[in-house]
């Protein structure tokens, strides 16, 4: 049984209600995942795989199924508390090597924030798997979207979702990379 992903998309949903719970329900509903079985893995993007849009990938799913992702989750229940989450990816130009996904949860931070910083710890992590040190801020270009890592140029991207709690009821945030094809 070969259970390496030749596909993965990049979700993110919002929920609010008076039950915790049904606030989590509602954000995988907003992110189009609510009607599979979640099994949460690790960080690996793997080689040869494919990042698609969220609509191919979606339709990819069926009701049921069991879906492995990688899963960023934060809620709060307090008034005007600004909750972010971030799946950031980051892809070697050499498809046949692996790349990471990281996931990152905090209080008080913008998308841009939370999505940079997320990027930022995916290519951390490749660039330890290639031996290198790298520095963050002098690595990335902005005008091309891409790091330059050694001599490899390597490809990030991040999904975000952030949202401001209201009085009375949780707000959940969730962002998530789906593998949707073996």
């Amino acid at each position: 049984m070969d259970l390496v992903p030749k596909a993965m998309f990049l979700t993110k949903g919002m929920g609010r209600h008076r039950e915790q719970l049904t606030s989590f329900e509602l954000a995988l509903r907003d992110a189009g995942i609510a009607h599979v079985n979640l099994v949460t893995v690790s960080s690996i993007f793997p080689p040869n795989c494919k990042l698609l849009t969220r609509q191919k990938g979606a339709q990819m799913l069926h009701a049921g199924q069991v879906v492995f992702s990688v899963i960023a989750r934060m809620h709060t229940e307090e008034a005007f508390r600004m909750t972010a989450c971030s799946i950031g990816v980051a892809i070697p130009g050499d498809p046949k090597r692996y790349g990471y996904l990281s996931e990152h949860h905090a209080y008080g931070q913008n998308e841009k924030q939370a999505g940079d910083y997320a990027e930022d710890l995916a290519a951390s992590m490749l660039a330890t798997t290639l031996g290198i040190d790298l520095d963050t801020d002098r690595a990335w270009n902005q005008r091309k979207e891409e790091w330059k890592i050694g001599r490899q140029i390597v490809r990030t991207t991040n999904v975000t979702q952030t949202a401001i709690g209201k009085d009375g009821v949780w707000t959940t945030v969730i962002a998530a990379g789906v593998f949707c094809a073996y």
